[in-house]
C-alpha cells in the first residue's frame, strides 16, 4: 500500500469473495483522512465513460423546450417588458437551463477533480468488466485528466457540474478535468479472468490470502468485542473446510459465532443445521 502511495500507481487486489479486499479501500482512507471513498462497482457492461460523467441529454432538452415554451408565453402576453441587466440582456434569458445541471461526474471522474489532497476511488470488482475497459481506465489514470465534450463544445468557458459526492457540485474551465493530486486507486479482482499484460505492468499487485487461525481468533474479537465460549471450535471448522478446498467467507464465521453464542441457542437439532447453512460451500449452488 505505501508503494503504491509513493508509486502513485493503482493498487490490484486479488483473493477469495469476502476477504476484505474491498474493505481496504474504506481503511485506507480512515486512517490518512482522506474522506468519502469514491466506489465504482463494475459490471459487464460497464464503459469507461460511466465511470467518468453522464449526460442527461433528454432532460437538458425537455428543460429547454420548457424554458422556450415559457418565453413564448411571456412574449404573448401584454405584460410589461422582462427587466434587462447592466449588458442589456434580458433577465429571462439568464434563467436558460445550463449545460451543466445535466452532468454529473461518475466516481472515477469525481477523483480526477483537481482537490488538495487525493481522492480515494474503488474500482470493485474489475475482472467482470468488458475486455478493453481495463486499458481505457490506465489510459485516463496515466493522464490524470479528461475531457468532456459536451462542455468542450459549449459556448461557456466553464460549467458547474453534479460530482458523485452527494449534494456537492464542481465547476469545470473549458470542459477539461485535471487532477492535482494523483488519487488512491484501489483495483480489487476475484480472479474470473486474466489482465492485459500492458494493465498488469501499471498496477502493484496485492494478493490477499485467508487469514491464518489466530488472525481470525482475532477478527472475532474485534468484531465482537470478546471471544465467546465455543469460538475455537468454529473457527477451527472454518479453517478445516477452506484447506479442504471449500469456497468460504470471513462473514461466514462471523454469522455463525454471533449465531451460537446468542442467547437461547440451541446446539442440537436445528441449531447444528443453521450452523451446517451458514459455513456452507459458496463455490455450491446451494
Amino acid at each position: 500500500v505505501n508503494a503504491a502511495l509513493l508509486l502513485r500507481r493503482p493498487l490490484l487486489i486479488t483473493g477469495p469473495p469476502g476477504v476484505g479486499k474491498s474493505t481496504l479501500a474504506y481503511l485506507i482512507s480512515r486512517e490518512l483522512g482522506l474522506g468519502r471513498v469514491l466506489e465504482w462497482n463494475v459490471v459487464s457492461r460497464t464503459t469507461l465513460r460511466d465511470g467518468l460523467y453522464a449526460h442527461d441529454a433528454m432532460g437538458r432538452a425537455q428543460a429547454i423546450a420548457a424554458w422556450r415554451a415559457g418565453l413564448e408565453s411571456a412574449a404573448e402576453s401584454d405584460g410589461p417588458e422582462p427587466p434587462v441587466d447592466g449588458a442589456g440582456q434580458s433577465r429571462t434569458r439568464q434563467l436558460s437551463p445550463a449545460l451543466g445541471d445535466f452532468i454529473t461526474l461518475g466516481p472515477l471522474g469525481t477523483a480526477l477533480l483537481p482537490y488538495d489532497r487525493p481522492r480515494v476511488l474503488l474500482v470493485d470488482e474489475l475482472d467482470k468488466s468488458d475486455i478493453d475497459l481495463p486499458n481505457d481506465l490506465l489510459h485516463v489514470l496515466e493522464n490524470g485528466s479528461y475531457d468532456v465534450p459536451e462542455l468542450v463544445r459549449d459556448a461557456a468557458d466553464s460549467a458547474r457540474v453534479h460530482t458523485s459526492d452527494p449534494g456537492s457540485r464542481a465547476d469545470v474551465l473549458g470542459g477539461r478535468v485535471e487532477c492535482r493530486e494523483f488519487p488512491v486507486v484501489v483495483i480489487t479482482s476475484n480472479g474470473e479472468r486474466e489482465f492485459p499484460a500492458a494493465f498488469r505492468r501499471r498496477c502493484l499487485p496485492l494478493e490477499m490470502r485467508t487469514p491464518t487461525r489466530e488472525q481470525l481468533l482475532a477478527m472475532v474479537e474485534g468484531h465482537l468485542g470478546a471471544r465467546p465460549q465455543g469460538t475455537e471450535d468454529l473457527v477451527d471448522l472454518f479453517v478445516q473446510r477452506v484447506q479442504a478446498g471449500g469456497t468460504h467467507s470471513l462473514d461466514q464465521l462471523l454469522n455463525a459465532v454471533q449465531m451460537t453464542t446468542a442467547g437461547g441457542f440451541q446446539a442440537d437439532g436445528h441449531g447444528r443445521k443453521l450452523v451446517e447453512m451458514l459455513l456452507r460451500d459458496l463455490a455450491k449452488g446451494r
